[in-house]
């Protein structure tokens, strides 16, 4: 026999040359007396004598390589291990539905690396973490690596560009990648989470089997990979732990790692107090939260965040809550809080906000010190499978290379590689910050629902499914094996959990002495700040205030434009000017940051403000530095000025995260137009405007949508005025207009000493942001208040009023500037600031007051079809008996024109119909 094959007979834990002189004279002493030595080498030489493949003479002079004997070249070494470190992945058994790995994995052997046979004997030797490895031959040098880099867990890595973090992970995968290892213990918790997956599953679908629940089956191991995650990263101060996940594997998270009660699930089975609900949700959407104690010890709080349907919509939300709450520990290195995100393997892939949070995923604004990332792969999107058909990479986790991170393909059926895999991906955060990867590779073993039958589309798929053994089993069979644990024991572990379901308790994890308990969480409603704002003002604090945020130093190298603002800020300060919008602004983040409530603005652009009004930044025009007046303000708070990413979906649901339970900062998103805000429409839709009716669960979230028609066209005209009135009901949202720099100073600080917490949409105005008609005095910034309708008559007698024009916005500029110019007396034009909740007992004290006037009108510069017309019609049939008739464009499927000349044709045709009727 070839001594290739006598080597791959023998095994590298006892054949090597060190062994060299006990090993031959056990062998000999073998030969004289079987009975002589133990029964290990016994049964090993008995073997090897059967076959006729060993003897004295051939062990010692060719199994074993002389000291003497040269090493193989460095650079052949360096190919071979280069080879499996940066393609290994692709020959890992990591899809437990394929049986073809072993015969793919045959191939790499010393043809492939085209080592002549006279190199194949030479020892091996290479440096790991500064120590030295070596290897008596090829065959084992390859063996070695194949168990490393081939086995269940595929690790890719070889597009991450920081040589740093690549030698880290080569390091960690040869030095710790072991899975003997693992102690009896952890063996022992691992099935206890495992039985607890699939007994679960079970448990539901034999008591309510016409059910949609979603299983987990097929991917059981994501119970143990959380356990192990919550267990590892719990730290000596409290740790915070934010979950987001779809539908797949839900219910099972909930009962088993969040520690709801089964009984509670139950009752949202079978419909009992529902009358504890709003409209509620669907079970499958709604989210827990629960203390986690250790050793009896309460060690931190796990959240597992209600999600609606869009999939993946939730994990920019839990990147937002993350943020928030390390900003209110004051941490900077992101220790004890962790966002895990779960996502089904397809959406993964196929939705967009994927690509956005990534991208955002390391810029300063928006960093969480990295995400776990565990991909629920089942192989399938719905009803979906060829991979030709789901994406255009090969593997779902493709994207996650944009970022130079590390990703981990872990084959489901094997849970002790899915341990290593979550501790691995752990210490990995911990030292580079960064988002990682668990592809967690399964197979859906039911239909996209329980109530599918998958045989209709993946008939070929599912056969193999029906006849493979699910992971608890896998397992099962292993312990048994190794004699770590019992049949009678595992039937008692099995019946324990399903008693306990009987009885509606809650479900212990039995793994590493965690233990969960509801947490009760009070601040979903009720807003309740730790400072005590005043809502008045004295003249002297306005003026100081307003002069600390505008006086620069003198060092300063100023833009020529940026200079010319603040000069007219200081004369504001001087009382020689009103004061304009932005510095209005500017004016209630430095009372709000003065008083102890931060502030974090952020969107495209904010700190300049797309339309040139805020500078709340400034950057030297010679050093490039930035000075932020503001800060000048700052008392016991913090102050968050992002320029965001080119993004709104991402970026919007990241705020609205971060505004969720959050008690002292004022959190608002500003939209570069506000037309592109209906790229995060699923963020408005099934996020801000619903999730107090769905989930009791509401946001202080303040949106800035710039709204105005300039004729600038279709894309930057509307803020689709019309779409937020239709979401509003029950007192969801505040939605307004304000048209003054007092009004967008009051209505923002009004909404800072609000108790209950609720979002507020702001259409924000262009044009009249440097109107002077819009600017304000001081004494309406410290005596003012935000008014829910504004209607001004000077020198005007009441009397003489025959018609009222009811409008919102910059059009009523334009209306009044024809009005005066044309010398109008007999119009009274009424703006309605506050669009919802509608100023109801306003509007109808001033119908009242003018009962004679019959001629009403609405006026608008939007579409018939678009902007608040028929909100107001429907507002004013259910309120007041009075016709109110329509003033404005005709309806369009297009918010505007894209012509400028018409634009303006069509705009004064509007204010000489509503004057001149």
């Amino acid at each position: 026999m070839k001594k290739l094959e006598l080597n791959k007979s023998l095994n590298e834990s006892w054949i090597n040359f060190i062994n060299y002189n006990f090993i031959e004279k056990t062998y000999s002493d073998f030969l004289k007396n079987k009975n002589s030595v133990n029964k290990f080498w016994k049964n090993e030489f008995t073997i090897f004598t059967r076959k006729k493949i060993i003897n004295k003479e051939y062990l010692c002079k060719n199994i074993f390589i002389e000291k003497k004997q040269k090493y193989l070249k460095k650079n052949i070494v360096r190919k071979i291990l280069n080879f499996f470190r940066l393609k290994g992945f692709h020959y890992a058994n990591i899809n437990p539905l394929k049986i073809n790995m072993k015969e793919k994995l045959s191939k790499i052997n010393e043809i492939f690396f085209k080592v002549t046979k006279d190199e194949l004997d030479k020892k091996i030797k290479f440096q790991i973490n500064q120590k030295e490895k070596k290897f008596s031959n090829l065959y084992f040098f390859l063996n070695w690596l194949k168990k490393k880099y081939c086995h269940n867990i595929g690790f890719e890595f070889s597009h991450i560009n920081q040589e740093k973090e690549k030698k880290w992970i080569q390091e960690y995968i040869e030095k710790k990648w072991n899975k003997k290892k693992i102690k009896k213990q952890k063996k022992i918790d691992i099935l206890n989470a495992i039985i607890s997956a699939e007994t679960f599953e079970k448990y539901i679908h034999s008591k309510y089997p016409s059910y949609k629940r979603f299983s987990l089956e097929g991917n059981d191991t994501l119970i143990p990979i959380l356990y192990e995650i919550i267990t590892k990263f719990l730290q000596k101060k409290f740790s915070y732990f934010y979950i987001g996940m779809a539908h797949r594997g839900r219910l099972n998270v909930l009962v088993n790692i969040l520690g709801k009660s089964s009984n509670l699930l139950f009752q949202e089975f079978s419909g009992k107090n529902i009358h504890n609900l709003n409209n509620g949700d669907v079970k499958y959407h709604l989210g827990f939260y629960s203390r986690i104690y250790k050793n009896n010890f309460k060690k931190g709080n796990i959240n597992l965040e209600y999600n609606p349907s869009h999939l993946e919509i939730i994990n920019p939300v839990i990147m937002g809550l993350s943020k928030y709450k390390n900003d209110s520990l004051k941490s900077k290195n992101f220790k004890q809080v962790l966002p895990i995100m779960v996502h089904g393997d397809a959406s993964f892939s196929g939705q967009g906000v994927i690509q956005e949070i990534l991208n955002m995923s390391q810029t300063p604004g928006y960093s969480v010190g990295g995400s776990i990332h565990i991909i629920l792969n089942n192989q399938i999107g719905f009803t979906t499978s060829k991979v030709e058909n789901i994406r255009s990479s090969e593997y779902s986790t493709d994207f996650a290379k944009s970022i130079n991170s590390l990703i981990l393909h872990v084959n489901s059926d094997d849970p002790e590689s899915a341990i290593f895999a979550a501790k691995m991906s752990l210490n990995y955060r911990k030292i580079f910050k960064k988002d990682v990867f668990i592809d967690l590779i399964g197979y859906r073993r039911n239909g996209h629902n329980e109530v599918d039958d998958p045989f209709v589309t993946q008939p070929i798929m599912y056969k193999k499914i029906q006849r493979h053994p699910t992971v608890q089993n896998i397992y099962i069979k292993k312990l048994l094996k190794e004699k770590i644990i019992d049949k009678k024991t595992i039937k008692k572990k099995i019946s324990r959990y399903k008693k306990n379901l009987d009885k509606g308790k809650n479900i212990s994890p039995n793994y590493s002495f965690l233990t969960f308990q509801q947490k009760i969480n009070k601040k979903n409603q009720i807003k309740k700040n730790t400072k005590k704002l005043s809502d008045t003002f004295t003249k002297k604090y306005i003026q100081n205030l307003f002069q600390k945020i505008n006086l620069l130093p003198k060092k300063i190298t100023l833009h020529p434009l940026v200079k010319k603002i603040y000069l007219n800020r200081l004369n504001m300060v001087n009382l020689k000017k009103k004061i304009d919008w932005g510095a209005a602004e500017n004016l209630v983040y430095a009372c709000l940051l003065n008083q102890g409530i931060s502030c974090r603005i952020s969107g495209e652009d904010v700190s300049r403000g797309t339309f040139f009004h805020r500078h709340a930044i400034i950057y030297d025009q010679k050093t490039g530095k930035k000075y932020i007046p503001l800060k000048n303000s700052i008392k016991n708070s913090q102050l968050f000025l992002i320029d965001s990413v080119l993004s709104e979906e991402s970026v919007l649901a990241f705020e609205y995260g971060y505004s969720l339970r959050n008690n002292n900062t004022l959190t608002i998103w500003e939209a570069q137009f506000g037309d592109f805000s209906n790229v995060a429409q699923v963020v408005i839709d099934q996020f801000i405007s619903s999730s107090m009716e769905k989930w009791n669960q509401s946001s202080n979230i303040v949106l800035f949508l710039p709204h105005g028609y300039e004729g600038q066209g279709p894309e930057h005209s509307s803020a689709r005025i019309e779409r937020y009135l239709q979401l509003c009901s029950n007192k969801n949202m505040h939605v307004c207009i304000p048209t003054t720099a007092s009004q967008i100073f009051h209505i923002i600080y009004k909404h800072a000493l609000k108790k209950k917490s609720f979002p507020l949409i702001i259409f924000s105005p262009k044009s009249l942001l440097r109107n002077p008609m819009s600017q304000s005095s001081f004494k309406e910034i410290y005596k003012g208040k935000f008014q829910k309708i504004i209607y001004t008559f000077e020198n005007l007698i009441e009397k003489n009023f025959n018609k009222i024009i009811f409008c919102t916005g910059k059009i009523y500029y334009e209306l009044l500037e024809s009005y005066q110019k044309k010398n109008i007396k007999n119009i009274l034009f009424i703006r309605i600031e506050q669009l919802y909740p509608f100023p109801k007992n306003q509007i109808l004290k001033l119908m009242h007051k003018y009962f004679f006037i019959k001629n009403i009108f609405w006026c608008q510069e939007e579409p018939k079809n678009q902007g608040a017309w028929i909100y107001i019609k429907n507002v004013f049939e259910k309120i007041s008996k009075k016709n109110i008739q329509y003033i404005g464009r005709k309806s369009s499927s297009s918010p505007a024109t894209g012509n400028i000349h018409i634009h303006k044709q069509e705009q004064l045709k509007i204010i000489n119909y509503a004057l001149n009727l």
